[in-house]
């Protein structure tokens, strides 16, 4: 009788271990979704039209992801923060979220109304040599701040939409507000 107990306990012990493994018995930090259906908004490149739909929708920023073909920081803010539901969740709440490609010639009307292309918008109005980069707007179409490269974690990228959203941008730079942040933690 007592072979019976330690076998079903073995069994028991397995089933445990196994569904640890992969993933099955804890429950993950966040939901992985797509980001181009759940984090992005898809627009038709005209700028002024995305400043109306951030109003219609109680959004007061625009962010605009520059991207670059083959970037792999790219699709590492793509696959490991932009992906995570908490962070697709509080972006849209509070942003209007575009995605252009610095290599792009496709058409995009900029905030006063001008034509441009993807590239140029990108690159020659608003200077950004590296990507991604991140480009935050107000409703007037004004770049109240910017951020290059990539972040540590959806925690961090987290920390940033509350730095424009709360407009912590107007009193600091990131990198002071995220220390301050981190020695009141």
């Amino acid at each position: 009788m007592q072979s019976k107990k330690l076998g079903l306990y073995q069994v028991l012990r397995v089933l445990l271990c196994a569904s640890l493994a992969f993933g099955l018995v804890l429950p993950s930090y966040a939901e992985i979704r797509d980001p181009e259906e759940y984090f992005f908004h898809h627009g038709f490149g005209d700028l002024q039209e995305e400043v109306e739909n951030a109003r219609d929708e109680g959004q007061e920023y625009i962010m605009v992801m520059v991207e670059l073909s083959d970037c792999p920081w790219c699709e590492r803010m793509k696959t490991l923060i932009l992906n995570r539901s908490e962070v697709q969740d509080y972006y849209r709440e509070r942003f209007r979220n575009l995605m252009i490609n610095v290599e792009s010639e496709n058409p995009l009307t900029n905030f006063d109304g001008e034509e441009y292309t993807e590239h140029d918008f990108a690159v020659d109005l608003h200077r950004v040599r590296a990507s991604p980069e991140f480009l935050f707007f107000d409703l007037n179409g004004e770049l109240v701040t910017r951020f290059l490269g990539v972040l540590k974690g959806p925690d961090e990228f987290l920390l940033l939409g509350e730095f424009i959203a709360d407009e912590h941008y107007k009193e600091s730079d990131f990198t002071s507000f995220k220390r301050a942040r981190q020695a009141g933690s």
